[in-house]
């Protein structure tokens, strides 16, 4: 490690051509700010990874890159996710930084926070969360629900920081270990507490999105919710299990009971008793079925072994072609 720590901040980016142009600056202020403050060197970077985004946020991308250095680029050949690129970004960096700080491109993150996690990997921490202190700008529904998925999620044994999303600053060394974590169904703020190492967490303060609208509706959040559950838990599993041990044991009792008031002459038809057990039996099957279904699904996509990204452009390429052209001329 050099003696000032290399830092690529690592910045997911689809359809973000309305706030980039205003964020980038900001990136790169900070950049700076924290190389003058004697806590990083001057070769940092600011790196952008476009998702496959329709918009013109891929050319926005090379353009700053041709303004300062300090920005550079990667796109991916095709919109795969957020935590894919969120990935693509970490694995691109980790072999030519010491540390990273992944964040999100609107500006709603406190980029001021990047000084005291910086300062903590400077104190002996390789991971450092980014943790939201209060939700005050979310409505009341989304504070419930966002929550509630944390609450949830440990419930169901995956392993999450409480009010963590996807702002942390991860050393090169703990991301050559998490290289080795291949699985393609991937939840990064469950997998990362999985690697271990010293970390901790800084605290700030979410504003509004400076610009543009938010790519993460309510179905994405509950789409990234199971699958982080079903990608690092078999408590779901169990659960069915055990409910299943249980409605057994309920179907003996009352299958005993029918068998003794038959012979003491009591039983009369009952189709509304006999409907409502169906309904509720057949219900919790197919539910079940279909939870074992998703594993099943998971399980079939990781022995395909497929790519969980691939980078089609990066900026400094783009640099090199336009070199060896005006070479040639």
């Amino acid at each position: 490690m050099s003696a000032k720590p290399i830092l690529w901040i690592v910045i997911p980016c689809y359809n973000e051509e309305q706030v980039l142009p205003i964020t980038a600056p900001m990136f790169l202020n900070k950049l700076k700010a924290l190389a003058d403050a004697g806590k990083i060197s001057k070769n940092s970077r600011a790196l952008f990874v476009n998702d496959g985004s329709k918009d013109r946020t891929w050319e926005i991308i090379c353009d700053l890159a041709k303004q300062d250095e300090h920005y550079i680029g990667i796109c991916q050949s095709r919109n795969r996710g957020h935590q894919n690129a969120v990935l693509a970004g970490l694995m691109e960096a980790k072999d030519k930084c010491d540390i990273t700080i992944s964040i999100d491109c609107d500006g709603q993150d406190d980029m001021n926070a990047m000084d005291q996690m910086v300062d903590e990997y400077l104190a002996g921490c390789e991971v450092v969360y980014g943790v939201r202190s209060k939700r005050e700008t979310d409505t009341w529904f989304k504070r419930t629900t966002a929550e509630g998925f944390y609450k949830f999620m440990n419930l169901m044994g995956a392993e999450v920081v409480f009010n963590h999303a996807d702002y942390r600053l991860v050393s090169s060394r703990v991301l050559n270990c998490f290289a080795d974590y291949e699985e393609v169904n991937i939840f990064l703020r469950g997998m990362f507490p999985l690697v271990g190492f010293k970390s901790t967490s800084v605290y700030y303060e979410r504003a509004e999105r400076i610009a543009g609208e938010s790519h993460y509706p309510l179905k994405k959040m509950l789409a990234l919710a199971f699958n982080g559950i079903t990608s690092l838990s078999v408590k779901p599993i169990n659960i069915i299990a055990g409910t299943g041990v249980i409605v057994s044991l309920l179907g003996v009792i009352i299958a005993i009971w029918a068998i003794v008031e038959a012979f003491r002459g009591n039983t009369m038809a009952g189709w509304t008793s006999t409907v409502c057990i169906i309904c509720l039996l057949g219900g919790m099957q197919l539910v079940s079925l279909g939870i074992i279904g998703q594993y099943i699904g998971k399980t079939y996509l990781e022995t395909k072994r497929r790519p969980r990204y691939i980078i089609s452009e990066r900026t400094w390429e783009s640099k090199d072609r336009h070199w060896i052209e005006e070479d040639q001329q």
